[in-house]
């Protein structure tokens, strides 16, 4: 029996994956998996570029706005959910496209997680703890001298995978990296066609900034104090998130609008290099121009045609 085939358009930010990838939809009778870890959240539209509620009518999507911003979604739980949803589209006899800069979601998805050892729930706690009293960098801190290795793929402001690495290493005398490179990532329960979307550096950075002004004048603050007044903590993780720390840190009164919008963009730059890093070191990635929807078109088809 064949396996079921998922193409997967990734890229970094402002890389035009939603965009093309509703365009490549309308072609190739196809449903939508996002693989976002903050368009999982709701209420949190503006400042995580979710597609509009017209583009979510015309193209169904999947695994967005399906937890709440007090959640801790990981990515075991997206492998599961995203999982049942392939089933569900391909039940249905539709094609199924991945999309999203996530790249742990989308490895996790088309190659299989690695779960690690069980919790230490009292040293969990401890580092929880110190993390409050501390702040993220210090923990961060910790990490970088028990694992260089994965400190050097995690966010500073990702407590709960800095945690987690922590104690890994604590609990077993062993690295999470050296787990996780003994784990492979070899389950490939899909034939995957990896497509990456990449744009002239110079072209990106221009697109993100671009992107941060509209996100700023669509009423990014407003959403954030709309969050802020639900009572949703900006310490929370889904707050972490590129756009909302930098805002809430405008309304607690710690940053300008002109250093705000500066921050965001900076910081969205950053991301944007950790991201093309991460797809770099993907062996099955094939790139292609973000703005040659041909190319994309002809290399979708082949994939869903081939008789392998």
């Amino acid at each position: 029996m064949n396996r079921v085939r998922v193409a997967v358009i990734a890229g970094p930010t402002a890389s035009g994956k939603s965009k093309a990838a509703i365009e490549l939809a309308k072609i190739f009778n196809v449903e939508i998996i996002s693989a976002d870890s903050m368009q999982v959240y709701r209420f949190m539209d503006i400042g995580t570029a979710k597609p509009s509620s017209e583009e979510r009518a015309e193209i169904k999507h999947h695994m967005i706005d399906i937890a709440n911003p007090d959640e801790d979604y990981t990515a075991a739980r997206f492998k599961n959910e995203a999982s049942k949803a392939i089933e569900d589209v391909y039940r249905r006899g539709k094609n199924i496209f991945v999309v999203g800069g996530t790249g742990l979601y989308i490895r996790t998805l088309i190659k299989g997680l690695f779960m690690g050892p069980g919790k230490n729930e009292k040293l969990r706690q401890k580092l929880k703890d110190l993390s409050e009293k501390q702040g993220s960098n210090y923990i961060y801190n910790i990490l970088k001298k028990v694992d260089p290795s994965s400190a050097s793929k995690i966010h500073p402001n990702n407590k709960v995978r800095i945690i987690r690495a922590i104690e890994v290493y604590f609990t077993t005398k062993r690295t999470m990296s050296s787990f996780q490179t003994e784990h492979g990532f070899l389950e490939k329960p899909y034939d995957v066609l990896y497509m990456g979307l990449k744009k002239e550096r110079k072209e990106l950075y221009r697109d993100i900034e671009a992107r941060v002004d509209r996100m700023v004048d669509n009423g990014l603050i407003n959403e954030v104090k709309g969050l802020i007044d639900m009572g949703y903590s900006p310490e929370s993780k889904a707050m972490q998130a590129l756009g909302y720390r930098e805002a809430a840190k405008y309304l607690n009164g710690k940053l300008t609008f002109e250093n705000m919008a500066y921050e965001i963009k900076k910081n969205t730059k950053r991301y944007a290099k950790r991201q093309i890093t991460w797809f770099n070191k993907e062996p099955d990635i094939r790139w292609v121009d973000a703005n040659d929807i041909n190319a994309m078109v002809s290399m979708i088809r082949g994939f869903l045609t081939s008789q392998d």
